[in-house]
């Protein structure tokens, strides 16, 4: 089968894409303003790419279009369409899917399917799930919205009955407004947590816990569902209904922690029932480690053996990853983007390098969500743990010095903002002292910040 990709460098549409060649079907996709990792990956599988969605495209007849999110009906102002390839496809009455109904069709049928959801956590939750089967020997296939270094690719097709896949709540493509999650009819559920998002397609917290419990709905009896029982807006979630039996991590939950972030027991019924030591901050990434865990072992994995090989895991690309050290100052790469995930990134990096150590934290409201304001009154209780923060204000329709107000803007005070790349490299270096930690977060490239912050640090006025 020759499948053609429309959005293919989408963390999932690319995933979609590397699994199709691996079963053997020729792929070619199209997409806009590509950047890595996902762009070298694809060229790597020596998948051709083509730049932007011309409708030319047709020409390559493929036997189906696969769709991804990015694409809609929108028009630009002079009316012409903004995806020219989609409205060729429709006009030609050519057949197409979106990528989680193809998935659902063509990879996950038949497979014990294990999903991921929730509003943080999922990539890495998801990576170490996969970690853990694939180190108790049962070469999962998965799909994650990034790259795990411990595999070096975002997806594969494994040679098991097992699947993990990052279970996304967005929706699924301009013709159909599910959840993608919805497609993938998993037999273990994980609920890692449960907040607002995604503000430009759901209007509040209620209608996205609608789709987690359409989530809910899919898991047989036979099943598992693993929730955090410290959210109570997973509650209500199982309060819908649930059919399969629950399993709760958490404060309140049998699955628990005990020990400081980089060293501690895992508790079943307050029972240690393994170990973990490793080099992640954050108690975050604790409870996505008893999620991971308490997932494993309705496929039979014994805690204590999951506990011991997430000791070997080494996370995912672009989560607190180190891009570089220059005149003792260190700079990392991570995609938190939503307000909690921001906190959640620099609490953990705080705890790891203590008081003295200064932390910069360098960002880009870049979501939908973020871009529409619908958060921005939570941004400096989210940045407090940082020492300063830098704000990339390009694209937003809203006032972003008056939002950091309560932190005070401008040089010399807490927060300063800026609206292109070149000047927020200006102020981070202008402040930058050896012993600086520098956290640049964005759920995009960033117009390779990092990179540029290095040089210039390397070379200060």
């Amino acid at each position: 089968m020759h499948i053609h990709i429309l959005g293919i460098c989408g963390t999932f549409m690319g995933g979609v894409a590397a699994l199709a060649r691996e079963a053997g079907h020729r792929v070619t996709g199209c997409d806009a303003g590509v950047y890595p990792p996902m762009s070298d990956q694809l060229r790597a599988l020596g998948i051709d790419l083509i730049e932007g969605y011309d409708a030319s495209q047709i020409d390559l007849a493929p036997d189906m279009f696969v769709v991804g999110n990015v694409v809609s009906r929108a028009r630009h102002a002079d009316g012409t369409a903004r995806y020219p390839l989609m409205e060729a496809i429709l006009d030609a009455g050519l057949p197409y899917t979106s990528g989680p109904q193809w998935l659902a069709e063509h990879v996950l049928q038949g497979r014990h399917v294990l999903a991921v959801a929730g509003t943080h956590g999922k990539t890495t939750t998801t990576s170490m799930l996969a970690w853990v089967l694939e180190q108790a020997g049962l070469k999962p296939g998965f799909l994650v919205g990034g790259v795990p270094l411990d595999f070096g690719v975002s997806a594969r097709l494994g040679g098991g009955a097992y699947f993990v896949i990052e279970a996304d709540e967005y929706d699924t493509a301009f013709f159909d407004k599910r959840s993608k999650f919805v497609h993938y009819r998993p037999r273990t559920a994980v609920l890692n947590n449960l907040e607002f998002d995604h503000a430009d397609i759901f209007d509040d917290l209620t209608a996205i816990e609608r789709q987690f419990h359409h989530l809910v709905r899919t898991v047989p009896s036979r099943g598992r569902v693993v929730a955090n029982a410290d959210e109570t807006s997973l509650d209500r979630v199982l309060a819908q209904g649930c059919w399969s039996p629950v399993e709760r991590f958490g404060a309140k939950g049998p699955w628990q922690v005990s020990g400081p972030q980089d060293d501690f027991d895992v508790l079943r019924g307050g029972e240690p029932v393994g170990h973990v030591k490793w080099a992640l901050t954050g108690t975050h990434n604790q409870m996505n480690a008893l999620a991971a865990i308490a997932a494993a072992e309705h496929v039979g994995v014994a805690p204590a053996d999951a506990a011991r090989a997430l000791g070997a895991f080494r996370n995912v690309r672009r989560r607190m990853e180190v891009r570089g050290t220059v005149r003792g100052i260190t700079v990392y790469d991570d995609f938190a983007h939503h307000p909690t995930a921001i906190r959640l990134t620099l609490d953990g990096l705080r705890r790891r390098i203590g008081p003295g150590a200064r932390i910069l934290a360098v960002f880009e409201p870049r979501s939908n969500t973020m871009k529409l304001g619908a958060m921005k009154a939570l941004l400096p209780a989210s940045l407090e743990p940082a020492d300063l923060a830098f704000c990339h204000t390009a694209g937003l329709g809203w006032d972003a010095a008056e939002a950091l107000a309560p932190m005070g803007v401008g040089s010399g005070r807490r927060a300063q903002v800026a609206g292109d790349i070149e000047t927020l490299v200006g102020q981070v270096v202008a402040a930058a002292r050896p012993g600086d930690h520098v956290v640049c977060m964005s759920n995009g490239g960033f117009d390779g910040i990092h990179a540029r912050l290095l040089a210039a640090l390397a070379c200060p006025p």
